[in-house]
């Protein structure tokens, strides 16, 4: 089966046809950086990450171009959320940039995430902006005020809402749309806006001094980059009305021709409130936890693989329960992959255990299946369970198994678990100071505590250490090679 995507614009998997064959250019739209990112962000972006790394892995080159929010994003009174911040803090508007600029390319890195092609910023495409803005004028698809301010009109472009499958008639002025006196139509969006004596943000313009509206940015930058058109559209499912449809429309109307071929958006990451029920994780709500607090208490690979857990178009619920559960499947995965990695120094050769081959090639069509269809994440991870199962099988077996087997499945898990999935480490035992290295440490320490033990013939020692580490959901497997430890 050919790889197919959801595309939103047409509300139905569809093949995935590059424009350019062997050639991907995707455009995701990237964090406002005022603050610092959430787990809410987290899903977006490992979500994308998965992406990327699947159509690579599958042998595509990729362009991938993530932009940064640094200027135009208002808040729904609106205010300039950069602005806000920087007052709050008493600091510069480009210092809150810097600061959680380099804080969300922080929390990226430790997720795993690999950093995209370029990474473009608003404020530095103000004349690719300025540029556009003047193009839709001169067409008919906006207009300048008096007060300086431009206007995209919405009723000169029929196809206004096609994405979020929404009518002009039924819109209401002010769901999130920037209403002024100075507008032909409530609904119209800003282009560009006159500052206020007290912006400190602004540009010259034809149009006098002032900045650019939220939704152009990504439109030009997709545009200088991608062309315009181009083949995959990224983002939150959250911003798909106003952004995502300002966006196609002042781009289809300024270049003529298609914007992006295939819209992909992802569900949002929710929380539940003090009656249990979902709600979307927000700063505006107050019911967030950043990416670095979420750092302290969980390994990067056990939040992927809690995210990878519900399909990227699923809303998900962010709860203790659900990150333990997801920690347990990862464990699972990862003592398999530890205790392969441990037997192959001294694996025998020849074909010992040959007939697992078989079961990885098998593993890797499942695997293959389930993310050419639309990017199945859940489905990939759950090929990764069963694996597991069965290579512990094998391994329990008593059976000699051959250092080629061994290799193989090795590579498999690096691969799939890898290489795509970002859940599986390059190496099993990784120096550092985290609490995961720590608490791994300190279980291996006391399997060597036991194991001394039973050499000294002392069993009252060994087995009250077997059965504290077993209250702690350790479980040991005494083995003619040794002992080992899973976490059940």
């Amino acid at each position: 089966m050919a790889l197919q995507i959801y595309n939103v614009l047409h509300r139905e998997k569809q093949p995935f046809e590059p424009l350019h064959e062997g050639k991907v250019n995707m455009y995701v739209c990237g964090p406002t950086v005022y603050d610092h990112a959430h787990v809410g962000h987290a899903k977006t972006y490992v979500s994308f990450d998965v992406v990327v790394r699947y159509l690579r892995w599958r042998g595509y080159d990729v362009l991938y171009v993530q932009n940064l929010t640094d200027v135009g994003h208002l808040l729904d009174t609106g205010e300039d959320r950069v602005l806000k911040k920087a007052r709050q803090a008493q600091a510069l508007p480009m210092q809150i940039v810097e600061t959680y600029a380099r804080s969300y390319f922080e929390d990226m890195d430790a997720l795993g995430v690999v950093r995209p092609d370029i990474s473009p910023r608003a404020s530095c495409h103000i004349p690719d902006q300025i540029k556009m803005i003047q193009t839709l004028i001169e067409k008919g698809h906006a207009y300048v005020t008096e007060q300086g301010n431009v206007y995209f009109d919405v009723y000169s472009w029929p196809e206004y809402g096609k994405l979020s499958n929404r009518r002009l008639d039924d819109q209401e002025a002010g769901a999130r749309v920037d209403v002024r006196d100075d507008k032909r139509h409530a609904e119209d969006f800003a282009l560009w806006k006159a500052a206020e004596p007290e912006h400190i943000l602004r540009w010259d313009s034809p149009w006098g001094e002032g900045y650019p509206g939220w939704h152009i940015e990504c439109s030009a930058m997709a545009t200088k980059y991608l062309g315009p058109t181009f083949d995959i559209h990224g983002g939150g499912v959250d911003n798909i009305f106003p952004h995502n449809e300002c966006e196609i429309a002042q781009s289809e109307a300024a270049n003529g021709v298609p914007f992006a071929r295939y819209w992909m958006l992802v569900g949002s990451l929710t929380v539940p409130d003090e009656f249990g029920i979902p709600v979307k994780m927000s700063k505006s709500l107050g019911n967030f936890y950043t990416i670095k607090d979420a750092l302290k208490l969980h390994r990067p690979e056990v939040l992927r693989t809690f995210i990878l857990t519900s399909h990227y178009r699923n809303p998900i619920v962010f709860s203790e329960e659900a990150l333990d559960s997801a920690r347990k499947g990862w464990e699972r995965i990862y003592g398999a992959v530890r205790l392969v990695r441990s037997k192959l120094n001294n694996a025998p050769s020849g074909e010992a255990g040959n007939a697992f081959l078989d079961v990885l090639t098998q593993a890797r069509q499942r695997f293959v299946e389930a993310m050419d269809d639309d990017f199945n994440a859940p489905g990939g991870l759950a090929m990764l369970y069963d694996l597991t199962r069965e290579v512990n099988t094998l391994l329990n077996s008593g059976q000699p198994v051959s250092k080629t087997v061994l290799e193989a499945i090795d590579a498999t898990y690096r691969e799939l678990g890898g290489a795509v999935l970002g859940i599986v480490p390059e190496e099993t035992a990784v120096a550092g100071t985290g609490n995961a290295e720590r608490e791994e440490g300190l279980i291996q320490m006391l399997v060597d505590l036991r194991a001394q033990a039973r050499a000294e013939r002392d069993f009252g020692t060994a087995d009250r250490i077997r059965a504290r580490l077993a209250e702690l959901g350790i479980a040991l497997e005494d083995r003619p090679d040794g002992t080992v430890w899973r976490v059940d």
